[in-house]
């Protein structure tokens, strides 16, 4: 059964909201001012037909927009989608009472994105890849993907082939594609146990296709060609399956931004650092120490280090900041402090900074509620954010990346 709606404003996630005398209904693919019908199943309706159209909307960019459920707004014009992805910073600064200036949203480009997660899964009509369709397991078969690297784009048929070298049942698997300088790097995690054929099958293929590494559940199976990417000057060869901003564009904003701010310190620490995203960049001026807790990433920042030059000393320790966060004592010996934490944000390590003496802090976070979280614990503290920034780096998605700068003045002795 239909309904009729009337779309009042977009939300969190994309959808369009419609207010009803039950509470909000969420309809997938509706914009503000429109006037659509939908099917009705508590308080979310697929979009049936859009009997009033808003000027906003646009011929989305991708056939498969829709049903990939990669891309929930690639139908609305930019300008209301980067008002849209910046206010979902404000919101969350507001919910938490954190006031600060929110710049204006700097916005990512069509086929810029280098690092793709897919699903892939053996049918009896042959191998599937492509993305999980919105809301569902169902693996939607793709062909083209406009918010990806050309250079996976054109590898989508080598890449089905590599699948299918490594399906052991009929169960779906994830490929990490990531675009490097030396070709594409796979991750294959959960396709099942290979057998030495297999392998041998799988590292021959890959290296005549030209592939730079493709790994199965963490191991190397074939690297022909190191994968390397740059962090500003810097050389990287992650380990497989990395963490890497998913743009390289987006990662150079936030990096000149925590640059930026914190140009002025001679001791940083690089917290939740990955493979040295920061702490490479910023040691061509300052002396930095690098926590992660994943070795694999830490032993990649250090031999960039190691093998790089013109750099001040970086110094590299494994800790989980979740479960040992740098206390006060350890962090008043920085004068400068970046962090970059996974969606959970950083509430332990963010109390403990609350207390410390460090001048300048740089908070970078792809999640909008956890840096709100974040930034109040630290404004009780005695900081003050003198700005956000939003950065887009998940093209037509709910997502949006910020970073925050923080200072607190001197100690008074």
């Amino acid at each position: 059964m239909s309904n009729r709606f009337h779309i009042e404003k977009l939300g969190a996630q994309g959808d369009g909201v419609a207010a009803t005398e039950t509470g909000q209904v969420f309809v997938r693919y509706a914009l503000p001012g429109e006037t659509v019908t939908a099917a009705r199943q508590k308080d979310r309706a697929e979009l049936i037909a859009v009997l009033e159209s808003s000027p906003l909307r646009l011929e989305p960019a991708c056939r498969h927009f829709g049903t990939c459920g990669g891309c929930a707004v690639q139908h609305l014009q930019p300008a209301a989608y980067e008002d849209w992805k910046r206010q979902k910073v404000v919101d969350a600064l507001r919910s938490r009472g954190v006031e600060a200036p929110v710049a204006a949203l700097v916005p990512c480009a069509p086929h810029t994105r280098r690092r793709v997660v897919m699903a892939a899964r053996r049918t009896e009509a042959g191998m599937l890849l492509g993305y999980h369709e919105a809301m569902s397991h169902r693996i939607v078969p793709i062909v083209e993907c406009p918010i990806s690297r050309p250079e996976i784009v054109a590898r989508l048929d080598a890449l089905r082939t590599l699948a299918g070298l490594v399906a052991v049942s009929s169960e779906p698997f994830r490929l990490a594609v990531t675009a490097t300088a030396s070709g594409l790097d796979v991750a294959i995690e959960g396709s099942g146990e290979l057998a030495d054929a297999a392998r041998l099958k799988l590292s021959d293929y890959a290296a005549a296709a030209g592939f730079a590494r493709v790994s199965v559940d963490g191991e190397i199976i074939v690297e022909p060609k190191k994968p390397v990417v740059m962090f500003g000057d810097i050389a990287v060869a992650p380990p497989p399956g990395a963490f890497l901003q998913a743009t390289a564009e987006a990662e150079a904003a936030m990096a000149a931004l925590v640059a930026g701010h914190l140009a002025g310190a001679k001791r940083i620490a690089d917290l939740f650092c990955g493979s040295g995203t920061f702490a490479l960049r910023l040691a061509s001026r300052a002396e930095v120490h690098a926590v992660e807790a994943d070795a694999a990433a830490l032993a990649a920042l250090d031999r960039a280090f190691r093998f790089a030059t013109g750099l001040r000393r970086v110094a590299t320790e494994k800790r989980d900041l979740f479960r040992r966060p740098l206390m006060v004592k350890e962090l008043d010996r920085f004068d400068g402090l970046v962090f970059d934490p996974p969606r959970a944000g950083a509430e332990d390590q963010v109390k403990q900074l609350a207390r410390s003496a460090i001048p300048a802090v740089a908070a970078v976070s792809c999640n909008p509620t956890t840096l709100a979280r974040d930034l109040a614990i630290l404004v009780a503290g005695g900081y003050r954010v003198t700005g956000v920034t939003p950065i887009d780096q998940f093209l037509w998605s709910p997502h949006v990346e910020a970073v925050a700068l923080l200072e607190k003045p001197k100690r008074r002795r």
